[in-house]
């Protein structure tokens, strides 16, 4: 918005003996009041460290004039649909907020444009001092005219009023105000319920606990002022940062694009004078080390959540957890030192499923219906639980750490305390659980698995042995069981409430349901869908976000897992290892290496964002990094003996087997300790 001639004339006669001054945003003087709150987005002006004398319109005095500059047409360029007059209020508004106060005053000189009317700083200024009766009296002068816009705006306004005569003790003024301000409004009954209930809150600490609400001395006002920005016109009230929001839009659309983006969101590779694009080979592609200690197909993998340990779960019936020599887990690279730290035996079947604990101190680790806990630190085995009735496929630790989670065929879920303690059950849902994962919020738990079919026998059903091709006779599981798969039924995904075990969503799906895995924001699910697809859904819209496709798993146990900075990208296997990025579906790369049979279960590091992990029925274990910048990648690539790079420096590495000290890694009664 312009100036107007006599607005641009008490800008520049400011001072007596000079032509041209660069005057405040608000063209008329408006005085705000003297709280600390000077400017028109309610910060404090700074000013560098510098404390220069200021006139009376709150302009340092200048010895030069302004004068207004006059440029043709209304856009920035001629081949530019950006506006004129808003980047400049814009560019205005960004020098105010960060303390360029006189420089923004001498823009408004210079171009014409004031960033704002006085009347919207006066509204603002409402807002700040709590002159509710004067903010909603207001908010017509501002454009707000819409019935339904300008009754969600008053409610805003004395809600904020409300709860700010509770948080001061004033019971009998908020009960005023809940009856004759804010029923009045047509306020649903449920809100205007959760209202009243408030006014039972003894202390002002459980009124904000209760509400998520930090007080009248807080940001509670600002945040007010926030929300009322979406019914005031956005040319006469500029929404707070306006800029900076479109410079954060901006760098996310750059990362969207950046399918190989992996990088930290604070890390300087971002800048505004180029557009960002992350380096393909920066990304891990590469085998940097083979793991060779099992001697039969590797079935699962867990990273610790400090990513210095990796356990691995095998048919030999064990499980070992690997420890690299790295002092911390970003410097991990090509030519750390990885060790097998303990051999965990005692398994009378095959090892299907791992879980460390929040401190990693304990790990879990499963062999047909019985659950084994590990002490980390020691290797010893320091509880089994045999609760189940069938085979456990499913191990989880709770986020907090107070206990983990337990599924298996028996169609049982099991809530453990962290000593191995059984503390609750779901009781038998209405599938064979095939996986399941706990929301890292805490509030829905996800399983897959498979109906109960009317006549068939509930504790056996027909298995698909894991190295065999599609279409092989099945057989049942007992003995030496293989993971499960199969079913002649239908499978189904069912979403709990966490705190009340019921069910939110339940679906049918054809095909089989392998694994799932939750992102770390809780909305997501990454769920295996054989024999070709994996599938993300969304569980707060309860429906499929999106397909990833390229990878033929068969009938095969596949777990897939999210990976990189902000779980950007999708791993999974067959014969190969498979790379899509997440938000766009694109198939990245195909990373071959393993040898005969499927790649069972891919595993990214927690605190490594350039390290995965792949393991596979060829028996072992393959880390995955960026090749050092020194090396061709093409050379590495192409290498046609397909072994790792970097030398090994440690038993179980490289092509060398661990038998120097003629150790059976499936014989023994416990753990052994490298």
């Amino acid at each position: 918005m312009r100036l107007s001639e006599s607005d641009h004339d008490s800008i520049l006669s400011s001072s007596p003996d000079v032509t041209a001054q660069a005057g405040p945003s608000s063209a008329s003087g408006f005085d705000l009041p003297s709280n600390g709150i000077t400017n028109g987005n309610g910060h404090a002006p700074m000013t560098n460290g510098n404390t220069p004398a200021i006139m009376g319109n709150g302009v340092q005095n200048h010895s030069r004039s302004i004068a207004r500059v006059n440029l043709p047409g209304t856009t920035l360029y001629e081949d530019s649909y950006v506006d004129r007059e808003e980047f400049v209020r814009l560019v205005i508004q960004s020098l105010r907020d960060v303390g360029y106060v006189e420089s923004a005053a001498t823009l408004e000189a210079e171009s014409g444009y004031i960033m704002e009317e006085p009347e919207v700083a006066q509204f603002r200024q409402y807002i700040f001092d709590g002159s509710w009766a004067k903010a909603e009296a207001a908010l017509l002068r501002l454009g707000v005219s819409d019935p339904d816009g300008l009754m969600d705006a008053q409610f805003l306004i004395r809600q904020q009023k409300y709860l700010e005569l509770l948080e001061a003790k004033k019971t009998t003024a908020a009960l005023h105000v809940l009856r004759n301000e804010l029923t009045p409004l047509g306020v649903d009954p449920d809100q205007l319920h959760t209202l009243s209930s408030l006014i039972m809150c003894s202390e002002p600490e459980d009124l904000r606990r209760r509400v998520g609400w930090d007080g009248a001395s807080g940001t509670s006002r600002r945040q007010l002022l926030h929300s009322l920005h979406n019914y005031i016109p956005s040319s006469l009230m500029i929404p707070q940062r306006r800029f900076s929001t479109l410079l954060h839009q901006a760098r996310a659309y750059q990362r969207y694009r950046c399918v190989y983006h992996n990088s930290p969101s604070d890390a300087t590779a971002f800048s505004l004078y180029s557009d960002h694009q992350c380096n393909k080979s920066d990304f891990p592609r590469v085998t940097t080390i083979i793991l060779q200690v099992h001697t039969d197909e590797v079935w699962n993998m867990e990273w610790s959540h400090d990513g210095l340990y990796l356990a691995s779960a095998s048919k030999d019936k064990s499980a070992i957890i690997w420890r690299t020599g790295s002092s911390a887990a970003h410097e991990a690279g090509p030519h750390q030192d990885w060790t097998p730290h303990f051999i965990l035996r005692d398994h009378p079947y095959p090892v299907g499923c791992l879980a460390w604990s929040k401190d990693d101190s304990v790990l879990l680790t499963s062999a047909d219906n019985f659950i084994k806990l590990w002490n980390t630190k020691t290797g010893v085995c320091i509880n089994t639980l045999n609760e189940h009735t069938d085979m456990v496929t499913a191990l989880s630790w709770l986020p907090d750490g107070s206990g983990f989670i337990s599924g298996g065929l028996d169609r049982k879920i099991i809530h453990w305390e962290a000593d191995g303690k059984p503390r609750d059950a779901w009781g038998t849902t209405a599938i064979r659980i095939t996986d399941l994962a706990v929301t890292p919020d805490f509030t829905r738990l996800v399983a897959v698995g498979m109906e109960i079919q009317p006549g068939l026998p509930s504790t056996v059903e027909a298995t698909q042995p894991r190295g065999a091709p599609a279409g092989d006779s099945l057989t049942p599981s007992g003995g030496n069981p293989p993971l499960p798969i199969a079913s002649k039924g239908a499978h189904r995904m069912i979403v709990f409430d966490f705190p009340t075990k019921q069910t939110e969503l339940s679906i049918r799906l054809e095909g089989e349901l392998t694994s799932v895995k939750v992102s770390q924001n809780s909305q997501y699910a990454l769920i295996n869908h054989a024999p070709d697809e994996i599938h993300l859904w969304d569980l707060n819209a309860g429906r499929v976000a999106r397909k990833y496709t390229g990878q033929r798993q068969g009938r095969h146990v596949i777990r897939s897992c999210f990976g990189g900075v902000d779980g950007n990208f999708v791993v999974s296997g067959n014969g190969n290892v498979y790379v899509w990025h997440r938000d766009t579906g694109a198939l990245l790369e195909v990373l071959s290496g393993h040898g005969e049979g499927s790649v069972n279960s891919v595993a990214w590091n927690p605190r490594n964002e350039r390290m995965f992990a792949s393991c596979s029925d060829d028996n072992t274990i393959r880390i995955w990094e960026a090749p050092p910048p020194e090396m061709s990648i093409d050379s590495i690539l192409h290498n046609p003996s397909r072994t790792p790079p970097f030398p090994g420096k440690g038993k179980g590495k490289t092509q060398q087997r661990w038998d120097e000290d003629d150790v059976d890694p499936v014989s023994g009664s416990n753990a052994t300790r490298i």
